[in-house]
């Protein structure tokens, strides 16, 4: 149901503005939001975190930088998550949070690093619904006939059918509990088929790849993908969907995500390196070995869970349109509908078109982490909340908030040229519409 930025709500004693919106608004539970986070968290990226996070790291910087990445990621949602309501009035886009506390200029800037990070969220997510629709299929065809672009094609298409008839976040609700059971499948099956191939070798070698120089490199865009495994980039859209306290609920929603909801990507991460070492696939479950059958449940899974866990990140530019253009009412009205098949359908055939186009994106990903995912979710927390609660804050406790400014800034710069340097050595490999 829609809301008028006339609506308030009484949360505490205190009356809260709620802002325009086309989507649901106050309308989870704390637990629903914790799940959508969940999703997130053990989407069908934890099949590839042995290979892009363990390889490079080794295992005493792997384990190290998980744990610290955990503990800095849920300080850093805190402090946006309490900053949900101030000034009075509830921020359900991150670029309202930012106009309101830096104006509006903040508004077109944060804006911009959000929806390319979610848009290239999106890109890595067809991209490896693709990737699992191809594992599936080789394990049954040898011929090649299918190429990658191909999956990725039919990926699209079925995440096109999937927004059209998913009006909203909030309209989520029993797939949230499909996408844990999706998750559960391949993650057990990539755990169990892993610890099975780990007992039966005789020895792994888990030294960290490469020369001295390109280790450097590669040991920064681990640390960018540290940081992207547990953070949305998107807090204050999901947060918007819960009711009041809204704080409060969220601040459980988060803690829910970080202690149960970490578990299981810590699983498959640790024992997909145990089981391989720096030999392990970025694909994982192109690394182990097994029945047929139990390897094609576990792709398809894979893929599934990537359609749910795309409308999740897509959500934010779905609510941008149909706010614009004043979508409202029954999702089953012929204007609506009609709206969501040529907005949806045309957003996620470009999305495809990218994915197919450069299905070597993961590169470009790690740009994009650099230059958005740092930003939003470490430098603009910290500074949000610095600039918000200046008068209320000690000296010492601003100092800590410059502190993360200025090492998450560094940290952005140094997986910016990262990130470039490998882009620069894989155009040298691959080609547009690669079959990888």
């Amino acid at each position: 149901m829609a809301t008028d930025n006339r609506n308030e709500v009484e949360d505490d004693k205190l009356t809260v503005e709620v802002p325009e919106t086309a989507h649901q608004i106050s309308t989870d539970s704390w637990f629903q939001a914790g799940f959508v986070l969940t999703t997130g968290i053990n989407s069908v990226f934890v099949l590839g975190y042995s290979g892009t996070i363990m390889v490079p790291l080794g295992w005493i910087g792997g384990v190290v930088g998980l744990l610290l990445a955990t503990m800095v990621s849920l300080y850093a949602n805190m402090l946006v998550a309490k900053l949900h309501e101030f000034g009075g009035k509830r921020h359900i886009r991150y670029r309202d949070l930012a106009a309101q506390i830096y104006g509006r200029k903040a508004y077109s800037i944060t804006w911009a690093l959000q929806y390319v990070n979610l848009f290239m969220i999106n890109i890595g997510y067809l991209i490896l619904g693709g990737s699992a629709l191809k594992a599936c299929y080789v394990l049954f065809e040898d011929d090649h006939t299918m190429k990658l672009p191909y999956f990725i094609a039919i990926a699209g298409f079925v995440c096109t059918l999937f927004a059209i008839a998913t009006p909203h976040l909030s309209s989520l609700r029993v797939w949230l509990g499909c996408s844990t059971v999706l998750s559960l499948i391949y993650i057990i099956v990539a755990c169990v088929l892993a610890a099975k191939d780990g007992t039966n070798a005789s020895s792994r070698d888990y030294s960290i790849p490469g020369s001295s120089t390109s280790r450097i490199f590669t040991t920064i865009g681990a640390s960018a993908n540290l940081v992207f495994a547990f953070n949305t980039g998107m807090l204050p859209e999901i947060q918007a969907t819960v009711r009041q306290p809204a704080v409060k609920n969220m601040l459980k929603a988060l803690y829910f995500q970080f202690t149960v909801g970490v578990v299981p990507m810590y699983a498959v991460t640790f024992i997909g390196y145990w089981a391989y070492g720096s030999s392990t696939s970025t694909y994982l479950l192109n690394s182990v070995s097994g029945p047929v059958w139990v390897k094609a449940a576990a792709n398809i899974s894979a893929f599934l869970q990537s359609v749910i866990a795309l409308h999740i990140f897509a959500s934010p530019t779905y609510e941008y349109l149909d706010t614009k253009f004043g979508i409202r009412g029954s999702a089953l009205k012929l204007k609506n509908l009609s709206f969501r098949i040529g907005a949806r359908g045309g957003y996620l055939a470009i999305s495809t078109l990218v994915s197919a186009l450069l299905p070597f994106l993961g590169d470009f990903e790690s740009l994009t982490g650099a230059l958005s995912t740092f930003p939003l979710t470490f430098i603009l927390a910290n500074h949000m909340y610095l600039v918000a609660k200046q008068d209320k804050l000690s000296y010492l406790q601003k100092l800590w908030h410059w502190l993360n400014v200025a090492f998450f800034g560094l940290m952005s710069i140094a997986a910016t040229v990262a990130a470039l340097r490998l882009i620069a050595v894989d155009s040298k490999e691959y080609h547009v519409f690669a079959d990888l």
